[in-house]
């Protein structure tokens, strides 16, 4: 498909660092399949920049987690929003593309749609999961649906939402076959001997909820198996200043704390206790044995449980249609249990080859190259409108 060497302009929104990966893989394969000169801009973050992004605000303005905790941020949000919609508005880009972040994107995408912008978004939301009501929302403000997951596509087939399956870029990203004993020697560990990852989040919110219980579990583990050691990745420096109060209470604990690359240190690991979202996918594709766990305040657990139509939170569990590996949540999560179940995940050899094989195959699956197969819809779609008007 030969499109018009004049500048062709694509907005894009991502809202938080999962979206910042996604938007980055379709960045990269629209510069190999646009033309020349096309500008990309809106609001993203470093790896979108990186691909020659143009961000006109900051990603982390959307970076809010749960509902309650949002509420001071919605003024700001919205006026953002607001700005944005009359700037795409008034220049018209050939394509607007909603990188996760639905609850802003899909409030800007349906007014752009009504002026006859193409919409695009990137990643459905899980009505498969919570909120199926969104559905409607999703007819009313997409043109066109990217999914991540095979089954979402009839989904939103019923529901009139045309749809495309590009896999998942972590997918791509990650080698079937992890290297540890690389990984290991580039963060300094011992090549023999129990690792464990820990990696309780990115955001100050999350850390400040399940932060000192992850450290209280730790210091559990290394009480009943001194030989354990512990890698756990601070994705920036404000993250490391956030948990180093935590490892100074704890200072005999055996625990290296590296800079950001979450998923060498999960590669490194023998098994990992780790947060709810999308790096229990990379740990999935990775293919370690985890525990997957989360806190968030009474009143948010309280909607997100009302919301909720499926038994499981971890996308490991969601796209396996069963629990492989233990969820323990809110309460429940303890010190004591989240030790508990983080040695019986290093220690029982008969499901780690399970959850290889298990986990083997879900990466097979969403290994489609992303980036190309994202990057030709976007293209057909925006020639598809230019022929038409």
């Amino acid at each position: 498909m030969v499109l018009p060497t004049h500048s062709l302009r694509v907005a894009m929104v991502a809202g938080e660092p999962s979206g910042d990966l996604l938007g980055a893989s379709l960045v990269g394969g629209l510069v190999r399949r646009l033309p020349a000169g096309t500008r990309y801009y809106g609001i993203g973050g470093p790896r979108m920049i990186a691909h020659g992004f143009d961000a006109h605000w900051p990603m982390e303005k959307l970076t809010v987690r749960g509902y309650v905790e949002a509420l001071r941020h919605i003024p700001e949000i919205l006026r953002i929003r607001r700005d944005l919609k009359h700037q795409l508005l008034a220049e018209r880009p050939h394509a607007f593309i909603g990188v996760d972040a639905p609850d802003f994107n899909f409030g800007l995408e349906e007014p752009l749609r009504a002026a006859g912008i193409p919409t695009i978004h990137f990643v459905c939301p899980s009505i498969w999961a919570w909120r199926g009501g969104r559905i409607k929302k999703i007819a009313r403000s997409v043109d066109h649906m990217l999914c991540v997951f095979p089954f979402e596509i009839e989904l939103l087939e019923k529901a009139g939402v045309p749809a495309t399956y590009v896999g998942h870029p972590l997918a791509d990203e990650i080698p079937l076959v992890p290297d540890m004993a690389g990984a290991r020697q580039a963060l300094g560990l011992p090549a023999g001997g129990p690792v464990i990852a820990v990696l309780p989040g990115s955001r100050r919110s999350e850390i400040e909820l399940i932060g000192p219980t992850f450290f209280a579990a730790m210091a559990l583990m290394h009480e009943r198996e001194p030989d354990v050691r512990f890698v756990m990745p601070a994705a920036t420096p404000g993250v490391r200043a956030q948990l180093q109060p935590l490892a100074d209470a704890h200072p005999g604990l055996p625990l290296t704390i590296t800079p950001g690359d979450a998923q060498r240190a999960m590669t490194a690991a023998d098994a990992v206790l780790v947060k709810s979202g999308t790096v229990t996918l990379e740990a999935a594709l990775l293919k370690k044995p985890m525990v997957i766990s989360y806190k968030v305040p009474w009143l948010t657990g309280q909607i997100m449980r009302r919301q909720g139509y499926l038994p499981y939170v971890g996308l490991p569990n969601i796209l396996a249609g069963r629990f492989v590996v233990p969820e323990i949540l809110q309460h429940f999560a303890t010190p004591q249990a989240l030790a508990d179940a983080t040695l019986t995940q290093l220690h029982d050899e008969a499901n780690r080859r399970t959850l290889t094989e298990v986990f083997t195959r879900m990466h097979e699956t969403l290994k489609r190259n992303t980036a190309e197969r994202a990057a030709e819809a976007v293209e057909r779609i925006i020639e598809s409108r230019r022929v038409r008007t």
